[in-house]
């Protein structure tokens, strides 16, 4: 258990690289694109994609598994132990595409945050302008609107009101 924890981390950090890798540039995949496709069918000079590299899950699935199953291959021929079982195989190829999510996650958010940081940065002076401007109308002693409210208060003209008693009298209930 602890080593396929082992590998299973060491996996996560290879997929981590390789996807780093390919963002940088793709040359083995389009080596193999050249060898393989038409002359119609090749990627353009302006593709990025790579084995890994903005590639669907299915895609990076085959070709991590495949990756893998050479090395596994390679490694029965030159060390006659038993080391790769297939729980490690599946640690591997597992790990391997969570790194590489994982890194599209951190490409992306990195991106978003290079491209928006000035748009929130202004975002953040405004709401601290308008939080000043909130704490000086609480500083000042009383609102416009309760200034205004006492004026039209005190501007209206009193009309006298009869009594309560001589209400009463007037109903003759008293």
């Amino acid at each position: 258990m602890t080593l396929e924890l082992i590998v299973f981390i060491g996996a996560i950090l290879f997929g981590i690289f390789l996807y780093w890798r390919e963002s940088k540039g793709n040359g083995l995949y389009r080596f193999f694109n050249k060898i393989i496709n038409s002359k119609e069918l090749q990627m353009k000079p302006y593709d990025k994609t790579g084995f890994v590299y903005q590639q669907t899950f299915l895609l990076r699935l085959v070709f991590v598994g495949f990756l893998f199953l050479i090395g596994i291959v390679i490694v029965r021929f030159l060390i006659p132990i038993d080391i790769a079982t297939i729980s490690i195989f599946a640690s591997m190829i597992v790990g391997t595409l969570i790194g590489t999510y994982l890194a599209n996650f951190i490409f992306k958010s990195s991106a978003v945050i290079d491209e928006k940081s000035d748009s929130i940065e202004d975002m953040v002076q405004e709401t601290f302008e308008k939080g000043k401007d909130f704490i000086e109308d609480l500083k000042n002693e009383k609102p416009k609107v309760i200034k205004e409210a006492k004026k039209e208060i005190a501007n209206e003209p009193k009309v006298e009101e009869k009594s309560a008693r001589e209400r009463l009298k007037d109903k003759g209930l008293l």
